[in-house]
């Protein structure tokens, strides 16, 4: 009885957390009649397939998606990198202050985006950066606070073992970091990975600062632009947001394995 409402309880959770997508999708099948109808047609009759090929035809869509998948990669390979770097030298080698440089990084996690936006957009304006695709990636380059403490947590619970034997071998650092930790941190590097990509995927506020020329949009920014480009067509503006929305499935549904095991190893060791 306790695991039946247990199954219960999580089937009706999941239930209320997919009703607003599926709200979404049925409203981007939809004709604007039936979009704008009181009371609402929960189901479209009939089903506007065309509306996705719709954006398409209106919409440089496909290079709105190319940005995005350019920043995501990117921001990707650099956060995975450099974030598993810091974090290994922290748990691993011997560095004075070292504590204290971990306090401070992991401080910048209580500073509001706002805060910062300013200073970088000046940074960046003085780089020569602004409306391009460089103030979106390379921050990504430099580590992120919660990349580092993930890692550091990670290679904190790896055995001392394999170094000590790779040691013996003649192993230098790097060829530890590289070829024995890196491998046994898969899930945190899955789980850092998924993280990067969605948060650099959804960005909303950076790109609008950053970025002036519709070219060089990125799928949430071009979305947003189709509001005022659709008027009377809103359904087309919720099916380019569900387009929108398939990367991240994707990426999740493929690092789903590991993400899980990332996300229950991660912190068991201080």
């Amino acid at each position: 009885m306790r695991k039946t409402v247990s199954y219960v309880l999580v089937l009706a959770g999941a239930a209320v957390m997919l009703l607003p997508f599926a709200a979404a999708l049925g409203n981007s099948l939809k004709s604007f009649a039936q979009y704008i109808q009181v009371p609402p047609v929960w189901l479209p009759d009939p089903v506007q397939w065309d509306n996705y090929a719709e954006v398409w035809r209106r919409t440089p869509f496909g290079l709105y998606l190319v940005n995005s998948l350019v920043i995501a990669v990117l921001a990707v390979a650099g956060n995975v990198l450099t974030s598993a770097m810091v974090g290994h030298s922290l748990a691993r080698m011997r560095l004075p202050g070292k504590q204290a440089l971990l306090t401070m990084a992991l401080g910048t996690m209580m500073l509001p985006t706002v805060i910062t936006i300013v200073p970088n957009f000046l940074l960046f304006r003085s780089l020569g950066w602004l409306d391009s695709l460089l103030p979106l990636i390379v921050p990504y380059w430099l580590a992120t606070p919660i990349g580092i403490f993930l890692m550091r947590q990670t290679f904190l619970g790896i055995p001392k073992d394999f170094e000590e034997a790779a040691g013996l071998d003649g192993a230098n650092p790097w060829q530890v970091f590289w070829r024995i930790h890196l491998p046994l941190a898969k899930p945190a590097l899955a789980t850092l990975a998924v993280f990067t990509f969605t948060t650099s995927w959804k960005a909303v506020l950076e790109p609008t600062i950053y970025l002036t020329s519709p070219e060089n949009y990125t799928l949430p920014v071009g979305v947003l632009s189709l509001k005022g480009q659709f008027v009377g067509n809103d359904q087309l503006v919720t099916a380019a947001a569900m387009m929108s929305l398939l990367p991240m499935l994707i990426v999740f549904v493929l690092a789903q394995r590991y993400f899980v095991r990332g996300t229950m190893s991660a912190g068991l060791k201080g």
